[in-house]
């Protein structure tokens, strides 16, 4: 090629007649961009402005590139005719607007719009070409979009380049990671502030469509507030309420609910329905809830509607559906006598608890106990709360049950002596034989830590304490001496502190010394020392 070059030039100087070689040498041969180039200045040093246009035309379409376009348009801006660069540029995009250079010809084309002053045909171009080209390749004309709004873009405008160099973040960060919910949530609030109501509704399309591969709970989690999300916004912000509820029903489709559920979704489902005064759809809802995944949040919530509504039989019958589901459920059982309480049905809520108390397993029994026990005392039935008493230390012999059992009896010495109506005599007389069953139950539970739990001393010293404090409320009739003959001796020691390594020092602690102890130890040492004589 530059061997033909040199032979063109040499011919032209030689014979003087470069207007006759050039076009021959274009047609016998097709020659690289400087070919071109060179027949064009060619052209333009005889001021042949049409032949050169011509020219440009015959090389655009020899190599069609970006460019070749670009510097076509040039040539005519060069030469003054805006309307001429402009149909070049408009061309260009038609052809050329797939091509991988395509970002250069639109950045080109928004600069010269500029250059003449029309902003808002700059605006549209850039538009255009951020629609149009692959996200992974629109960074610089972004930053140049950018840049125009900033010089002579309003407010609203300058906001809108912004919002929408975000969303080209946002949206490269999803394409690469489609299952990154986090990314999918700040895109959504993205367009939320924008407020375009068919983008936001596109994006909510696009994020709830990557379900997670895997049908496992903790992979589901941020997903399905995108669900959650998605109808909330069709609810209060669009005000769509078909929309919304068509929502909640694709989403509980969606959910693999015989591996795992969610309360959250149902509650919602159900609420936005009562919201919509329809209280047969909540019903429906919750009833399909506790079928096909039953939890204790929904059977909660579906109770405190139905006692809202003052439908008790309804209650019943949830009550009986959840304990059937959960009869270790100690809550369930607790709030299920209240409600016969409520009713001021003795007879049932007593048989609620001595179902419940009848139970081979139960999570919390000790409130179970504590409620059945609370309920006797509020009905004044003392003989039957101390069966219950007794009934509960046949089962365990806690240092807490002990306590409150004798606090019980107490108590009812506190009731007798309040009575201003009875035979003072006979008052005394029931006085003496309360404080004669609070003494014999601290007793009672003295000799159970002593001879079947000696190791628990803290407990033991504690019950001592307790003692001493009721013995001192009885007035009269105390007799702390009882209890201050029982009372241990604290005793600081130390014991080695033991690890994987090896032993680490020495720990302190407290001990407690019993005089009924001390007397055995003493008993020991005189037996040793008589041994030792003999």
């Amino acid at each position: 090629m530059i061997r033909e070059k040199v032979i063109l030039c040499v011919t032209a100087l030689l014979v003087g007649d470069s207007k006759k070689y050039y076009p021959r040498y274009m047609r016998v041969s097709l020659p690289n961009w400087q070919g071109w180039l060179s027949f064009i200045k060619f052209e333009l040093r005889y001021n042949e402005v049409e032949r050169a246009r011509a020219i440009f035309e015959r090389f655009v379409q020899c190599h069609p590139k970006v460019g070749a376009w670009i510097r076509y348009a040039k040539f005519e801006m060069k030469n003054g005719d805006v309307a001429r660069a402009r149909n070049v540029y408009e061309r260009a995009v038609e052809i050329m607007g797939n091509d991988e250079e395509a970002e250069q010809l639109f950045v080109a084309f928004a600069e010269f719009e500029e250059r003449c002053k029309e902003t808002d045909r700059a605006r549209r171009v850039y538009k255009f070409a951020l629609d149009h080209i692959p996200k992974q390749r629109v960074e610089d004309l972004y930053k140049k979009f950018v840049g125009l709004e900033k010089q002579y873009g309003d407010r609203q405008g300058i906001e809108d380049a912004i919002v929408g160099k975000r969303r080209f973040q946002y949206q490269d960060g999803v394409r690469k990671n489609p299952l990154n919910y986090d990314s999918w949530f700040d895109y959504i609030r993205l367009e939320e502030s924008a407020g375009n109501k068919d983008r936001i509704r596109e994006v909510y399309e696009r994020a709830i469509a990557n379900v997670p591969p895997v049908p496992e709970k903790r992979y589901w989690q941020r997903y399905i507030y995108l669900w959650i999300n998605y109808a909330l916004y069709e609810e209060l912000d669009a005000g769509d309420m078909e929309r919304a509820r068509n929502v909640y029903r694709e989403c509980l489709q969606v959910i693999p609910h015989k591996k795992f559920s969610f309360a959250k979704i149902w509650l919602l489902a159900a609420g936005f329905e009562i919201r919509q005064l329809n209280l047969e759809g909540a019903r429906k809802i919750h009833g399909t809830a506790i079928g096909k995944s039953p939890k204790d949040k929904i059977f909660k919530k579906y109770i405190e509607i139905e006692l809202n509504l003052g439908n008790f039989d309804r209650c019943r019958k949830l009550y009986e559906k959840y304990l059937h589901w959960s009869p270790e459920n100690c809550y369930a059982w607790t709030k299920y006598a209240e409600l016969e309480k409520s009713l001021c049905e003795t007879e049932r809520t007593r048989a609620v608890f001595e179902l419940a108390i009848a139970q081979p397993a139960l999570d919390m029994p000790e409130l179970l106990w504590k409620a059945y026990i609370g309920f006797e005392l509020s009905e004044g039935e003392f003989e039957r709360t101390r069966e219950l008493y007794e009934r509960l230390l046949d089962r365990t012999k806690h240092l807490k049950v002990w306590i409150s059992y004798a606090k019980f009896e107490a108590s009812a010495i506190v009731g007798a002596m309040c009575s201003e109506d009875q035979d003072q005599d006979y008052l005394r007389e029931q006085t003496k034989q309360c404080v004669q069953r609070v003494r014999r139950i601290f007793e009672k539970a003295f000799n159970y830590f002593r001879t079947s739990a000696p190791e628990l001393k803290e407990e033991r010293c504690i019950l001592l304490e307790e003692m001493l404090n009721v013995e001192a409320s009885f007035g009269d009739l105390c007799d702390v001496s009882l209890v201050q003959s029982k009372l241990p001796k604290k005793l600081k020691k130390r014991r080695p502190i033991v690890t994987e390594d090896g032993p680490a020092g020495y720990e302190e602690y407290i001990d407690y010394s019993f005089p009924e102890e001390a007397h055995t130890q003493n008993l020991k040492i005189l037996e040793a020392a008589y041994m030792w004589k003999k």
